[in-house]
């Protein structure tokens, strides 16, 4: 799995933030306007409790009655407030976090695929769900909030101000050295935030690959030593965290200090003023009630300074995303059929491993409709061959072409829409057997979805219960290993495209029930179709073969 590292400057980061809150502005702006009401609320309470308490000490003519109905209508806009912050930052708050998360995901399905993959899925998977969430929040909850503790701040020491300049001068002469020591603190926190977060996703890679293959670590009877792992991992993620709150509490108890030693200034300046006849009891209590206000708002900021480290190290695991190139993005280029697969002059090796040519000046004609078998050792490269077909790799020398008798277009990603892929194993999606052959054509009609059934040898979906309403789970669970082969070929034809590709599509078939969907599917000479085959059966239904052989590097 790929490191994170410092890659980004600080700049580069904000510049990136501001740009993915396109999607968030709105629930930042109702955010930012509901803060606001909530200080301009919280200081004029201040002068109602003033207000009333110098009224009912006879410090201040007025009746009390009124003052307390005054702090009445005060509270309740406060719960009024309160409950339409929780209602924006819940209702908001969901559909931007999914409108980031669906625009990372489609970022991550159009980037080009290196060959070998850098991030583990676990590590991808916990970026779109943890990175994302803290991102969103951050642009839609914190910086509004930030706003609103720092109007609250300067609204309570103007407030203080006017009523005592002395002590307002006090309280807030600490924080220049507080500002000093945040940087160093941001410093050292956000590189204790990005090594927990990478070993977070260590912990989810583990779980998702120990599920995903229960049954292998079943019959290897290597529950104990999955479960080993997962418990080094823990311990490693553990120590990481213990050192991040170390750390935190620390510099936290630091600041609290200072909050503390403030607050006990104000008090006993208040109580000497008070005893001297300077200072009326509700002139107290709004000047402790004020210094609550200052050092609330500063003590909010200085909680904002992980939540920066936080959210900076969550862009960078996004931002990594981005480095990934699009694959050529534009409208479909679609070539009528029949068409043929023309490999000229190719070779191919993996960039990450020395001396590791794959294909070396490999040609040849995959002629229209006809149906060609690949074979050879493992290794020799017939899945190389048809991810150059498919333009998932482009070769280092060479081309690959798509043609038929008028046209010939060098394979992209644009090509993809004249070729059918059915990929080795089991790739069924949790859902219905209709949503998965929608995947296929997502206008295809019910009897049309039972054409293709029938064309791959599936018949067994109308005697269902539930026909296409049959609902499995992950991998095509409740189905068989040749049902859902089956299946994932039907889906396959629901495309008709005019190049056809088959990667041991049929190893899990019986040979009665092989031989009968190649004669479907072979049938008229309707496509072109490439099959990556052992099987002797397949062998004698193709018009050709391509032996591929081992490279032996030197």
């Amino acid at each position: 799995m790929k490191r994170l590292t410092n890659t980004y400057p600080a700049k580069t980061i904000v510049k990136w933030l501001w740009q993915s809150s396109s999607d968030n502005r709105l629930q930042a702006i109702l955010n930012t306007i509901i803060g606001l009401l909530q200080v301009a609320v919280s200081l004029a309470s201040v002068w109602a409790v003033q207000r009333a308490v110098d009224i009912a000490s006879h410090n201040r003519e007025g009746d009390v009655v009124s003052a307390v109905l005054v702090m009445t209508i005060f509270v309740a806009c406060s719960f009024a407030l309160n409950i339409s912050s929780v209602w924006v930052r819940n209702i908001l708050g969901i559909k931007a976090q999914n409108r980031m998360q669906r625009r990372m995901l489609g970022r991550v399905l159009h980037s080009e695929w290196q060959g070998r993959e850098s991030m583990h899925s676990g590590d991808v998977l916990n970026r779109l769900e943890q990175d994302v969430n803290n991102v969103v929040n951050f642009v839609a909850e914190t910086l509004p909030n930030a706003v609103s503790v720092t109007m609250l701040f300067f609204g309570a020491f103007i407030y203080l101000f006017t009523m005592d300049h002395t002590l307002a001068l006090i309280i807030i002469v600490m924080f220049p050295v507080f500002l000093v020591l945040s940087k160093v603190y941001m410093g050292k926190m956000r590189r204790l935030t990005r090594e927990v977060r990478e070993s977070d996703s260590l912990v989810q890679s583990i779980l998702q690959e120990s599920v995903q293959n229960r049954i292998l670590v079943k019959t290897l009877e290597s529950e104990d030593e999955i479960v080993d792992r997962l418990s080094d991992q823990h311990t490693v993620l553990r120590e990481k965290v213990v050192r991040k709150t170390r750390f935190s509490v620390i510099s936290n108890l630091i600041v609290n200090v200072g909050f503390a030693v403030g607050y006990l200034v104000a008090f006993g300046w208040s109580a000497l003023r008070m005893s001297v006849g300077t200072l009326s009891y509700g002139g107290m209590t709004a000047f402790l009630q004020l210094v609550n206000k200052i050092q609330n708002p500063a003590r909010n900021l200085s909680r904002l300074v992980p939540q920066f480290v936080s959210v900076f190290t969550a862009a960078e695991r996004l931002m990594l995303f981005e480095d990934i190139p699009l694959e050529e993005q534009g409208d479909p280029v679609e070539i009528e059929g029949p068409c043929g697969v023309k490999v000229n002059n190719v070779s191919f090796a993996y960039a990450d491993t020395p001396d590791s040519l794959i294909i070396d000046n490999l040609s040849f004609d995959f002629k229209p409709g006809t149906c060609t078998a690949i074979v050879g050792e493992t290794g020799a490269g017939k899945t190389t061959l048809l991810r150059m077909i498919l333009a998932l790799i482009r070769p280092d020398s060479g081309n690959v072409y798509i043609y038929n008798k008028v046209e010939e277009v060098i394979v992209s990603p644009l090509t993809r829409c004249n070729i059918t892929y059915v990929p080795q194993g089991n790739t069924m999606l949790s859902g219905s057997i209709r949503d998965n052959l929608l995947l296929g054509n997502v206008d295809a009609t019910e009897a049309q979805m039972y054409e293709a059934l029938d064309e791959a040898c599936a018949e067994f979906v109308r005697e269902l219960p539930d026909g296409l309403d049959t609902e499995m789970t992950e991998k095509g669970g409740g189905l068989s290993e040749g049902q859902a082969q089956r299946i994932c070929i039907a889906r396959a034809l629901l495309r008709n495209s005019p190049l056809m590709i088959l990667d041991e599509a049929t190893s899990a078939l019986d040979t009665e029930t092989e031989k009968r969907l190649l004669e479907n599917i072979l049938k008229e000479n309707q496509r072109t179709v490439i099959f990556i085959t052992h099987r002797p059966v397949v062998l004698k239904y193709c018009d050709f073969s391509l032996n591929l052989e081992r490279l032996r590097n030197k």
